[in-house]
């Protein structure tokens, strides 16, 4: 029995290495007539994958979007999108009669007092001299 095994044994390295050295040398290849069948079905495999792998994803992204809606509707949150939505419907609703762009908004402390003048450059000057430059 121990003969026969390895007789089977030598017949099939053998014959898998033929085929293989005659293909290196530059032998015809084997033509498998269905390949071009077998390779479109592989072809569809992958698609179905894919698609399956997209469902899968889509799907568990729904469920984190309705747990995160749950979220913001228990805290009252809102949407960075939805914010900036109605910030700018404020904006318009601001400047609906004007023809001209929205006014920036002027920063606290900026032209509310009126300006002084009552003091010159010289005046400024002659304050930091000493005292008998002063009097001149």
């Amino acid at each position: 029995i121990k003969a026969i095994v390895m007789e089977f044994v030598m017949k099939q390295a053998l014959g898998g290495a033929t085929k293989d050295m005659g293909k290196m040398l530059g032998g015809d290849e084997e033509k498998d007539p269905d390949a071009a069948k077998k390779e479109e079905e592989r072809q569809e495999a992958l698609r179905q994958e894919e698609e399956e792998r997209k469902a899968k994803y889509a799907k568990m992204e729904a469920e984190r979007e309705a747990m995160r809606q749950g979220i913001r509707d228990k805290y009252g949150i809102k949407k960075k999108e939805e914010r900036e939505a109605e910030a700018q419907a404020a904006m318009e609703a601001n400047s609906e009669g004007s023809l001209t762009r929205p006014k920036k908004a002027i920063p606290p402390g900026c032209g509310d007092e009126p300006e002084e003048e009552d003091e010159s450059i010289l005046d400024t000057v002659i304050k930091y001299l000493p005292g008998p430059l002063q009097d001149m």
